[in-house]
Order: structure tokens, then sequence, then C-alpha cells
């Protein structure tokens, strides 16, 4: 996957959040290098593991995982020649004694999360080696009973410490007089007296020390030199004894480095996951359904960094298109929308549990792609066009029929004529490629653009009109608008004004129709059966929108034969009666349409072009391409081409009941 889309989309922030969970230094690690997988057997495993982790914890039950604090370097040093100290040796041992806890946790925790609790059948109890690391070191020492030496040195050395203690004692009564205070020290592992400077010579002993004020001398007394060398002996002894009984125990460690090393690995991997666990419980993840098919669904959908301010996502694609146009206003929640997408697909490959509802399903890709943001670099001097357009030249690198990609606000930046050919030219290119799109525009070339080709859907965000509030809910089926003259006309802007701005508007669009007619004009049948399918329920079956939209992708086909085609069949068909449903030549606008309504008693056929309703003689016209070359099959029901989803669903209803006030209108016919 690459960087840049990763930090787009946050996926930093979830591996900071999740790394706040993990306890070890192991399961830190596994954080960090964590990474979306494109395997999809791989991230079941991964999704089932998190799914068994956040099981045991909602039984309630704490996971005695050790931290594992100052065992990194421990374990480096194992097999250097390198004599563990009591302090290190005491990590091993209480190591040892968290993993035997862990194990005997795991195996209650079996029947609810076999797979997870199977792992623990890995680890290594090295009873023996714990057994003799805390017989040996207590406290923080080496134990008298360590060896049998080591016992009789000690034994020594009490013995005598006593003889030293007894005669300072004595010497203190002597030369109490003479003392800074009555305080027995230590310089240089010696027994020494403070005495006053200027009393020195009064003292028969050795100076070893001064005090930084120059008043106080250390004084080592001639009557106890030789216990004091005595002892410094036994304490040698004691020292070398005691580097037996480490090294001894250090062999002991180093023979079981292996197992050792098993134990703290599985150790960190059940942090690791006992953190995707907890992450989770913080925003209600759950594990989704996957397939490689470039299909979701997710249902209440929420971005797992927002919390609960977030509104609930309902997304779709897949089957009967691929490409979904967002549009609406600004501040509506577009980019939210797109961010939360790309991070759930992102989290779910990477084997965490997602902030989705019920039912919902994810699709596996080995690439996703975004441009979300203008990425602008003051640095390298780049304009916001020129980063976007240098962030879609690296998605045409790779894109192709498993890759996820995500454009935010299509052609911003430049002159919106150019920005909007170049736009759309690159949705052509993805859709050719297979690949699945979703793009945010303000555009409203690129939503008719998406409305009359097949594989292509638009999509709006909702708004309140009348608190000038965007709602943040996403609807698919619809495009949405920017809502600029709603908002200019609650906030003041005189009313003329605004009417002579939706005049401009209009005159723009049209304009702009006119010119694009001969040369970009698509037919629209295709296009309305594939929106048919999508009437606000969610799909029973991806199959049948795949069906559906290979019957969408068979029309938009035969709607793009050459002229030179077409007109060999319009020769071979010249005696033919029209039939609904043709596809014909008006040469008066120079565009093709659509029929109908057969011609009535004066020759006037019901053409439909771009969405209206036109009477046109039909001595006017001639056969482009015939129904049947453009339908499948001879049953086709052709109310999908002429009527909106509103009609259809109105008519529907009236087939099965009489509703008070419900009604079809018919579109004025020029």
């Amino acid at each position: 996957m690459n960087a840049n889309t990763m930090k787009r989309l946050e996926y930093d922030k979830i591996k900071e959040k999740l790394e706040e969970y993990a306890i070890s230094y192991i399961g830190k690690s596994h954080v960090r290098i964590m990474e979306p997988s494109d395997d999809k057997k791989r991230v079941e495993r991964m999704l089932n593991e998190a799914d068994e982790a956040r099981i045991v914890l909602d039984h309630g039950a704490s996971v005695p995982i050790p931290s594992m604090e100052g065992l990194e370097p421990v374990m480096q040093l194992i097999g250097t020649g390198y004599v563990l100290s009591e302090n290190e040796l005491t990590l091993v041992a209480r190591l040892i004694e968290s993993t035997v806890q862990l194990m005997r946790f795991m195996e209650k925790r079996e029947p609810v999360a076999p797979t997870v609790s199977g792992y623990a059948k890995s680890l290594h109890e090295l009873k023996g080696l714990r057994s003799e690391i805390e017989r040996c070191i207590r406290h923080g020492r080496v134990d008298d009973h360590a060896s049998k030496e080591l016992a009789k040195i000690r034994s020594k050395i009490t013995i005598a410490e006593e003889r030293v203690k007894k005669k300072l004692e004595s010497a203190m009564n002597k030369y109490r007089s003479y003392l800074q205070e009555s305080v027995v020290s230590m310089r240089n592992g010696r027994y020494v007296l403070a005495v006053k400077k200027e009393h020195r010579k009064l003292v028969a002993g050795t100076v070893l020390d001064e005090s930084a004020s120059g008043q106080t001398v250390f004084m080592q007394l001639h009557d106890i030199a030789g216990q004091q060398l005595e002892l410094a002996e036994l304490r040698a002894e004691e020292a070398i004894e005691e580097g037996k009984v480490l090294g001894m125990l250090t062999g002991l460690v180093e023979e079981s480095k292996h197992e050792l090393s098993v134990n703290m690995e599985t150790l960190g991997y059940y942090d690791f996951l006992f953190a995707k666990a907890k992450l989770a419980k913080t925003y209600d993840g759950r594990k989704v359904a996957l397939n490689t098919e470039g299909r979701m669904a997710i249902k209440s959908g929420r971005h797992p960094l927002l919390g609960g301010k977030s509104v609930p996502l309902d997304f779709r694609i897949g089957g009967a298109y691929r490409t979904l146009i967002i549009t609406g206003p600004n501040t509506g929640g577009k980019t939210v929308s797109l961010k939360t997408i790309g991070l759930l697909t992102l989290m779910a490959q990477s084997g965490l549990l997602v902030p989705v509802g019920e039912g919902s399903r994810l699709a596996v890709y080995t690439h996703v792609a975004a441009d979300i943001g203008d990425g602008q670099s003051i640095e390298q001097s780049l304009s916001t066009f020129s980063s976007h357009i240098r962030n879609v030249i690296e998605i045409l690198k790779t894109a192709g029929p498993s890759t996820l990609v995500l454009l935010d606000e299509l052609a911003t930046g430049t002159d919106p004529g150019e920005g909007v050919g170049l736009s759309i030219a690159v949705l052509e290119e993805l859709h050719r490629r297979g690949t699945t799109v979703v793009a945010t525009t303000h555009y409203n070339e690129i939503k008719n653009f998406a409305e009359r080709t097949p594989g292509f859907q638009n999509a709006r965000m909702e708004f309140d009109t009348e608190t000038l509030q965007p709602l943040y809910k996403l609807r698919i089926g619809e495009a949405g608008q920017s809502y600029a003259f709603f908002i200019a006309q609650k906030l003041g802007m005189p009313e003329a004004i605004v009417e002579r701005s939706r005049e401009i508007a209009a005159g723009a669009g049209a304009a702009a129709a006119a010119d694009r007619g001969g040369e970009s004009e698509r037919l629209s049948n295709g296009a309305d059966a594939e929106r048919a399918s999508q009437d606000g329920d969610w799909p029973e079956s991806w199959e049948d929108d795949g069906e559906a939209a290979e019957a969408d992708a068979g029309s938009a086909d035969a709607a793009k034969a050459e002229p030179a085609e077409a007109a060999a069949e319009e020769n071979e068909s010249a005696d033919r009666p029209l039939q609904k449903g043709d596809c014909v030549w008006i040469q008066s606008l120079g565009r093709t349409g659509i029929v109908s309504e057969l011609p009535d008693a004066r020759g006037n056929v019901i053409v439909l072009v771009q969405k209206q309703q036109v009477k046109i003689n039909v001595k006017r016209i001639s056969l482009y391409i015939e129904s049947s070359k453009l339908y499948p099959g001879d049953d086709y029901d052709m109310d999908i081409v002429f009527e909106s989803k509103d009609v259809r669903k109105k008519r529907k209803l009236m087939s099965r009941k009489h509703v008070e006030g419900l009604m079809i209108e018919k579109p004025y016919e020029k």
C-alpha cells in the first residue's frame, strides 16, 4: 500500500491509538510494522483472531500479559559470554511465571476463543529454570544457600564484622571528644571514624578521606586494620562464589534461550491481539465479511477517530456500478465519507475490527489510492492543481481491477471546462480498467456524465435547506448540488441577484451541453436501467447486481457503434417501421434520441433526448440503431428507459392499492 495514501486516510493515527493499548515492547513493535494485507485468507484469519480476543475481553477478564520491560537487552546478551546479574535473572524468572499464568488463563477460554487459545499451547513452562533461579536469587541478591561454599564464606564474614564493630564501639568511647559525630562510616570498603581535623594526630589511625569543607577527616584505626584486611579478603571470596552461582544460572538460561524466545514472541503477539480488541471496544468494532470482487456494503459505518460525533454512513458499491460520484455542499461530509470508506478498508485488511453495523461487507484490494486534500507544498512550489495531477498520475500507474481509488474534489484548481474534461477522461480510464472509484465533485457536468454512463452512479450528501445545515448522510442514486443559491438567499443576498445568478448558471450549462452535443453524447438507457435497481434498499443478491451491470454494459457497447456500421444497418433496415426503443438520428439537432412513442396519424414521433420528450416528424429522423441491438431480450421493460425512478415507484404502488392524492404527471411535450 502507498505510504502517502495511508497518511491521507489517517491510518497512522489508528496505529498510534493501537500502540497505546499495547503493553510490551514486542506488542508495540507488531503495531509499528502492521500494514494492510491483500491476502483474503490471511485477512480473514486476522479478523477472526481479533474477534475472539474481543470475546475474551467481553467476558470481563483481565488478561495476564507482562510488560517484559528490561528483557530486550537481556535476550540480546544471552550467548555472548556475559554473566547475567541478579536483577536480570529475576526478570527471566518473572517472565516464566507470567507465561505459566497466561497458559492457565487461555486454557480456560478455549470454548469461546479456540484459535487464540491454541497459541498458548506453544508456550514452554520451564519449571526447572524458574525453580533454580528462585532458589538461588532472593530479594535481588544471591541467597546464602545458593551453594555450600557461599554459605561458609558468609558465616565467616558475619563473625569478622562483629569483631570489627565491637572494636569500633570501644574506639568511639575512647575518642568521643575528638569525633565530629559518633557515627561509623565506610570509605573504600573500610570502616572509618569522622575525626575533627585539628585532633587527627591524637587518634591512632590513617586518614583515608576528607570532607568537602576540610573540617573533618575520615580515619581507619590501627587497632582494626588487620581485621579489616581479613574482612576484605572474605568479601573477595564471596564475590567469586557469587559469580560462580550467577554463571551457573546464566548457563541454564542460555540452554533455554530458544524456549524463552518462543515465549516472548507468543506473549508479544497476544499483547498485539488484545490491543486490537481493546481498541475495537472503544468504537464498537466488529468482524466483517470479505470478498475480492470489489463489492462493499457498509451499514452504519463510522469514522473511528470521530467517536460519537460521527453520523453513521450507509454505502455500497460494486455489482451494477463500480464508480460512485458524490456531490453536495461544502462541509457536508463528502471528504469524511471518502476517508471513512478508505480507512475502514485499510483497517479491515490489517485485521482490525471496524465500526460498522451487522451485515456489512468489505472488499480486499491489492492497492488503495487516494487524492484527498490539495497536498500543496510550499517547499516544492506545487500548485493545488499540480499536486492533484501528480497524485492522479501516480494512481494511474498502479490502478487495476483490484484497486480502490478515492478522489476528492474533481476538476478543482484549474479552468472548470478543462478540469471537467480531464476528470471525465480519468474516470473513463479507471472504469475501463475495472477500478473501484469513489469521487467527490461540485460540477454538474461530471454529475450528468455519471447519470448517463453505464457503470457509474451518483450520490449526494443530504442538506437541510431551511436551517442551512448539512445532515452528513449519504444518499445513493441521486445527484446533489452545492446549494450556493439557497445559502446566499438565506443569508440575505438580494433576490434579484440570486435569480440573475440562476439564469446565468442555467445559460452556461445549456451552452456547454450544446458544445458537447455531437462529441460526447451517450445513450442513457443502460444507466437508467442500472439506477432502477438502486431504489434505496440493500441488494439481496450481489449476483443479481452483477447481471444487471453486464446487461447495462451490453447496451452501452451497442450504443457506441461506429457511425459507418450504424449507417450500414440503417440501409439494410430502411423499410423497417420505427419501433419503441429505437435509437434515431435527429438531423436538425445533430444528435441521437430514443423513440418513446410511435408515430401518430400525422407522423409525429415522441423522442427522448437527454431526458426531455421532443415531438418531431418522422421525416426529420432516421434509424440509427435498432432497439433489438440495444436491449437484452424481447421482453425488456422499456419503462426503465423512459420513466423516472419516482414514476416507476408510483406506478408500482398504484398497481397494488389506491393511494389518495397519488398521481403521475406526464411531462410536457415540446
